[in-house]
């Protein structure tokens, strides 16, 4: 597959997750309410939307202007680092496995950055460097998915689940 594609197709799969994400947050109208909930589910929505951004400026970017790719991809790894850093200090709490998730997402996202800065990291791996980003932005993904599910396990007895008593 041409690595263009692939970046359009994750891009809009990963934008989908985003409003999926939405529709599950509109059933649960009290994780807006609480402030540590908001933020975890900000992280969450984070988790999509960043990776989707990458795809869009990989795209726009691509082999042509390899400087705008590559320093997109900084600033939205540096960014996503950030958030994955704030949600650990508001998840502390929450069990060794949403720890594991943060920790591993923080460091893909420095991963990232380090193939943004030195795209030459690739070569080894005979890949491309924006090859070698896309398996990275898979792996964000999936563990996104590992975050959504952890969080929707911890929220299972929330009060106003469809369905549920409360």
């Amino acid at each position: 597959m041409d690595i263009g594609t692939f970046y359009g197709f994750f891009s809009a799969t990963c934008f989908t997750l985003v409003g999926l994400w939405w529709g599950v947050v509109q059933q649960h109208p009290g994780w807006m309410r609480d402030d540590a909930l908001r933020r975890t589910v900000g992280g969450v929505y984070l988790a999509f939307f960043l990776p989707a951004l990458m795809g869009l400026f990989a795209q726009v970017g691509g082999a042509s202007t390899p400087s705008f790719w590559r320093m997109s991809f900084v600033v939205v790894a540096v960014v996503g680092c950030f958030a994955t850093v704030r949600l650990f200090g508001l998840t502390r709490g929450s069990g060794a496995s949403a720890a594991t998730y943060q920790l591993a997402a923080c460091g893909l996202y420095a991963v990232v950055a380090l193939l943004g800065v030195v795209p030459e990291l690739a070569e080894p791996l005979d890949l491309t460097p924006l090859q070698a980003e896309a398996i990275v932005l898979i792996l964000l993904i999936v563990l996104a998915h590992g975050l959504v599910w952890e969080f929707m396990s911890r929220q299972s007895g929330e009060p106003d689940a469809p369905g549920s008593p409360g």
